[in-house]
């Protein structure tokens, strides 16, 4: 291949100007398969060209492979090697023979005593329902239906400031949107949200609620219309006469 040939050829690589492909040429590589041949730390002792650029020649022009030459070996070193495959080959076994592993004897396990646990449950008792009349059952489905549609009143700005806790207070201020009742604000508690007068107080379940401390406390209560709540100072062995007492009064208690 002529001069003006491989220099042509190198310059039409990525990274190889007029220069550096002169320089390879007078170097001696005037081939390409001499510098596919030869190696990166030869490619760079040539002016001009750094181990990046003989690294891009090498992958560009692809290394030329070096095929070593088959050494055929004696016969007896074949054999031998035969000889040690077969010697390193496991033993095949047959489908239905079980292959025998070892194995540590097996230590004879401690039966463990399963105790039978008899679990009594209890009969289910009926909560006692107090005797009331048809208005006061009446009012009492509607302070049910008032509370379900009632919102949660929570503090002005509750969600701005982290020192701000949840609970209700009363918003103040001349500027306050919230005090000034603006429809994207919440709502602030007010008489409309309030339950029907005959049944405010009561329980739940219909029965006055009455603060107990002592089982003498039960006697003068009413049954009917009145339940008993235990209260928090009551300590346990006064409790359990409590709530004796009351299972003779037939009085229902709030806290059992």
């Amino acid at each position: 291949m002529a001069k003006e040939d491989i220099i042509q050829k190198l310059t039409s690589l990525k990274g190889i100007g007029e220069s550096k492909a002169e320089a390879l040429v007078e170097a001696g590589y005037d081939t390409i398969e001499k510098i596919q041949s030869a190696s990166i730390t030869e490619l760079t002792a040539v002016k001009g060209i750094s181990d990046a650029v003989a690294q891009s020649l090498q992958d560009q022009l692809g290394k030329k492979p070096t095929v070593k030459p088959k050494v055929e070996e004696p016969a007896k070193k074949q054999e031998k090697k035969l000889e040690k495959k077969l010697e390193t080959k496991p033993k095949k076994t047959q489908k239905n023979e079980p292959v025998k592993s070892k194995k540590q004897p097996e230590k004879p396990k401690k039966e463990k005593k399963k105790v039978a646990e008899t679990v009594e449950k209890k009969p289910y008792e009926v909560k006692l329902k107090p005797a009331l009349p048809d208005d006061i059952k009446k009012h009492l489905s509607l302070r049910k239906d008032i509370k379900k549609r009632t919102p949660e009143f929570l503090r002005e700005e509750w969600f701005r400031y982290k020192r701000i806790p949840k609970n209700w207070r009363r918003p103040d201020g001349i500027t306050s949107k919230m005090r000034r009742h603006y429809k994207y604000r919440p709502s602030v508690v007010r008489v409309g949200f309030r339950g029907p007068k005959k049944v405010r107080g009561l329980h739940a379940s219909g029965f006055e609620e009455v603060m107990v401390y002592r089982p003498a406390d039960l006697e003068s209560m009413d049954p009917k219309t009145q339940a008993a709540r235990i209260g928090g100072s009551v300590g346990t062995k006064k409790r359990l006469e409590i709530e004796k007492k009351a299972k003779e009064l037939d009085i229902r208690l709030l806290n059992k």
